[in-house]
């Protein structure tokens, strides 16, 4: 007997198993997830991303972001992400319903720099927020706002302009060697503007049914150091 048949049928049925698996179990178990209605506030989580924001999310991945950061804070137990001796990272573990509206889900597998997935929702270590003016600076020179940092600079995501008037309220605030000749400024891109509306979308604080049980980092006592970017 010819053993042709049986290859292809033992070929075919490792295919069957492997798509059950991996695609078809995934698929019943989180393809009904929908996003969830908040009643209190009137909103359904996760919220989509704004429209610059999800320009942002192009520029982030286009910039290959994703090779030194993740976007998952691990559960208790696989990573000091959070809890009382955590990086601060999140306040719970990440969840399928964070990322119900990613179309590219972008976890990550290396974290030269820190998680992001709640970025907009830490602090540095001095207590300041987060905001696009930080965020400017340190993609424009990294090193002038944290000194330890160890990501490049992304000066390509600005340009230096004359200045007209009174300036663009845009401009940097700017000294010493980075400061631009007499005259000029350094504004951001809309290339630089969309990343940073993207970043500053970045947060994963609201608590899913499916949450509430999971551990949450209790808050930060008065003075606690947290770790900044790098």
């Amino acid at each position: 007997m010819k053993p042709a048949p049986f290859l292809f049928l033992g070929i075919f049925c490792a295919l069957s198993f492997s798509f059950v698996g991996l695609v078809l179990t995934n698929q019943l178990t989180y393809g009904a997830f929908t996003t969830h209605v908040d009643e209190d506030e009137g909103k359904a989580f996760p919220q989509p991303l704004p429209g610059l924001a999800a320009q942002g999310k192009l520029v982030y991945q286009d910039l290959g972001c994703v090779a030194c950061h993740t976007q998952q804070v691990r559960r208790e137990g696989f990573g000091a992400d959070f809890g009382e001796r955590g990086r601060g990272w999140g306040e719970r573990q990440s969840v399928a319903r964070d990322y119900l509206r990613d179309e590219r889900v972008l976890l990550g597998s290396q974290r030269v720099g820190p998680d992001l997935r709640n970025f907009a929702a830490r602090k540095n270590a001095d207590g300041t927020e987060h905001n696009a003016e930080w965020l400017f600076k340190y993609l424009y020179a990294p090193t002038s706002v944290v000194r330890e940092s160890n990501m490049p600079r992304y000066a390509f995501l600005f340009k230096t302009q004359p200045i007209i008037g009174q300036g663009s309220s845009k401009a940097l605030k700017l000294s010493g060697a980075l400061a631009p000749a007499a005259g000029y400024e350094v504004v951001p891109t809309s290339r630089g503007e969309a990343l940073v509306a993207y970043l500053l979308s970045l947060k994963d604080t609201y608590a899913y049914p499916e949450t509430k049980n999971i551990y949450t980092a209790p808050a930060p006592k008065a003075g606690a150091k947290q770790e900044g970017h790098k």
